[in-house]
């Protein structure tokens, strides 16, 4: 059994004691906020990285206390890992959720200043796009994929000895929101979609030509900042992403209401809209640490991956969620044709599931029925297992990287997602 002792630090006023422990074990969790601010320096001979919070053995937690009750930015974060390892099941971990803002406390210096920089990087040229801009950033979003850019920006620059992020990093961060937000508005045009997080969407309030120009104009931006970073491989790779984009509306609008499409089309279609991007950020931000080419690409596969499971699991919650929890009418991507995993799933078990699909729901009642359908055929199911099979992947290709801060709460951001079905 590993022995465990204690010791006392202040750390911003605060008096922590800290693990004591004399193995190089697994991080479990946070116990101080904006971690980023600590020295990499370890707690001492043979404790690893520690960097004031706790250590763990997978199965052998250690005891933390605290003078003052620290604010933990992670809950139960390596229950729900461990989960992943025994077929995910996150329905275990309940009384202890993974908070989304744990994980984005890790960088929460560094999305502080994203944010402050998003709107003055779009340019005052123009007010209607300045005003645009202000409607977009302050929407609400949960700044995922610049976090995503920190994260693995963090743990590679602590892989390769690199005591701060580049400013090449920071601009990556933020050409990465920028083409994601342009990408959401271009999307809620095409879908003719009124609401986004419950807030009327950009087209709603400027109308469809403004809309159109203002998602335009960010992909232009956001192409002029890329090709200032003056690297020819992330150029390529973020240059592909808006292709990827273009192809996945394309591949979508032309399979709507086709009950032949088949798992991997809608993995490649996934791939293209969601986890492109996703994928592009984390190996961006590996490549700006200076990593390896075995680095980078893990680091592309855990994006990838990460992404085609987030993707499967929104596609859940559209039937699974309220339309007060969605922030838009549940069922919507099947009512306008969008087939995702789990109606391809239950086609293959409800012959009636399809010709009511292939008529358009032409008939009053007939989404409803198909609904529930779906979630009562058992394709809920298989396509949680989807989600899981590809949150593994994402997991196992962190391995390459040393524990630390950053890669727990990049594991953590894995488990969250599947949190959100369990």
């Amino acid at each position: 059994m590993m022995s465990v002792t204690g010791k006392t630090i202040d750390f911003a006023g605060k008096n922590l004691v800290s693990c004591g422990c004399s193995s190089n074990a697994s991080f479990d969790r946070y116990t101080v906020r904006n971690p980023s601010r600590v020295s990499s320096k370890g707690c001492g001979k043979g404790h690893g990285a520690c960097k004031l919070f706790c250590c763990t053995k997978r199965n052998t937690q250690c005891r933390v206390s605290s003078m003052k009750t620290a604010e933990p930015t992670l809950n139960g974060g390596t229950q729900a890992i461990e989960g992943l390892n025994k077929g995910l099941n996150l329905k275990g971990y309940s009384e202890a959720p993974i908070s989304a803002s744990g994980f984005f406390e890790a960088v929460a210096d560094d999305l502080l200043t994203l944010n402050k920089n998003l709107q003055s990087i779009v340019g005052a040229e123009n007010p209607v796009l300045m005003s645009a801009a202000e409607q977009i950033f302050s929407a609400g979003g949960k700044r995922m994929r610049p976090a995503l850019v920190f994260l693995v920006a963090r743990a590679t620059a602590e892989l390769l000895g690199l005591k701060e992020l580049t400013v090449k990093h920071r601009r990556l961060a933020e050409i990465i929101e920028m083409i994601h937000t342009a990408s959401l508005i271009h999307d809620d045009v095409l879908d003719e979609s009124d609401l986004r997080r419950g807030k009327k969407t950009m087209h709603q309030i400027f109308g469809t030509r403004v809309a159109v120009l203002a998602g335009d104009f960010m992909f232009a931006q956001s192409s002029w900042y890329l090709a200032n970073l003056e690297n020819i491989e992330v150029i390529k790779l973020i240059s592909q992403v808006i292709k990827d984009f273009a192809s996945g509306e394309i591949k979508q609008a032309s399979s709507l209401f086709d009950c032949d499409v088949q798992l991997e089309e809608y993995l490649i279609k996934s791939y293209y809209k969601t986890a492109s991007l996703i994928a592009a950020s984390t190996k961006g931000a590996a490549i700006f640490s200076g990593a390896d080419s075995g680095i980078t690409e893990k680091m592309y596969e855990y994006g990838r991956n990460l992404g085609l499971s987030f993707q499967i699991v929104d596609d859940i919650l559209d039937f699974t969620q309220s339309a007060e929890q969605l922030g838009k009418p549940s069922g919507s991507d099947l009512a306008k044709g969008n087939l995702t995993a789990p109606v391809i799933f239950a086609l293959e078990k409800e012959p009636k599931l399809r010709d009511i699909i292939e008529s358009e729901f032409s008939e009053g009642g007939s989404l409803d029925e198909a609904i529930n359908m779906v979630k009562s055929c058992g394709s809920i199911e298989r396509a949680q297992e989807l989600a899981r099979e590809k949150a593994d992947l994402a997991i196992q290709s962190l391995q390459c990287l040393p524990q630390s801060v950053y890669r727990l709460a990049l594991e953590d951001m894995v488990a969250y997602n599947l949190q959100r079905i369990a």
